[in-house]
């Protein structure tokens, strides 16, 4: 069993992972990682990876030093089995490449587009023969309600849940409909665009936002709510391989 600890904006992830194969997740602070002694004694773990977008409070680090078993960090220095091609390799997220990794793993020899959709919305390109070629980062929903609201003078803050019509008939319909509408044909748009370049592509789409899509976008999106925790789970296969 391995212990993958995908730490994230909002909140940190606990895997438990038999193989290839997720077998439970629970959710704890991303700052204290509170959860994280208890649910490391649920499980035989005999190894596990830590990535993180954000730097390790003090009691962070000292749960992880409190495990009994190896953990690896990882870093931009760590190996990956794809061909990581951004120019830029120290700020990259180590959400986006374990994205990457994840997707590959699942479809491999693939051209792949992943989004998704959390505190940013994130869009990650991997050809068919394993080159990460990077991708681009817009505000994720709950981002643009609060923007919306903080950066004007009258606009209320919205909530995500709510009627969203084609075009909103009060303040607030219309900016609900304006950012859940907005992402819906972002995210359509940038997929027609990288079809064009690749004919074939799959769309992986993970995160905590859902968006309803066109019924000719859906037939490519598999969702997967395990993406980044898979890509950690082949990252850290790949590096105790090879000791």
């Amino acid at each position: 069993m391995k212990l993958i600890i995908d730490i994230g904006n909002t909140v940190a992830k606990l895997v438990a992972f038999d193989g290839d194969e997720p077998v439970e997740e629970i959710r704890t602070c991303n700052d204290s990682l509170s959860a994280l002694g208890a649910f490391a004694t649920k499980y035989a773990f005999t190894h596990g990876i830590v990535g993180t977008v954000k730097g390790l409070t003090a009691e962070a680090e000292e749960q992880l030093r409190s495990l009994k078993i190896p953990i690896l960090r990882f870093s931009p220095q760590t190996p990956v089995p794809i061909t990581n091609r951004y120019k830029s390799p120290e700020t990259l997220g180590a959400d986006r490449l374990a994205a990457a990794v994840g997707a590959s793993s699942l479809k491999p020899g693939k051209d792949l587009l992943i989004i998704d959709a959390g505190t940013c919305v994130t869009y990650e390109v991997i050809d068919a023969k394993g080159n990460y070629w990077g991708g681009n980062i817009a505000p994720g929903m709950q981002m643009r309600l609060r923007s919306l609201n903080e950066f004007t003078a009258k606009l209320p803050l919205v909530s995500a849940e709510g009627d969203v019509p084609g075009m909103g008939y009060d303040t607030e319909t219309a900016i609900r409909s304006g950012v859940l509408r907005g992402m819906k044909y972002e995210i359509e748009g940038y997929i027609r665009s990288m079809r064009r370049k690749y004919p074939h592509l799959l769309v992986f789409l993970t995160g905590g936002d859902k968006i309803n899509f066109d019924t000719t976008i859906k037939s490519i999106i598999f969702a997967d709510k395990f993406i980044v925790p898979r890509g950690l789970n082949k990252i850290l296969d790949y590096n105790h391989d090879k000791k």
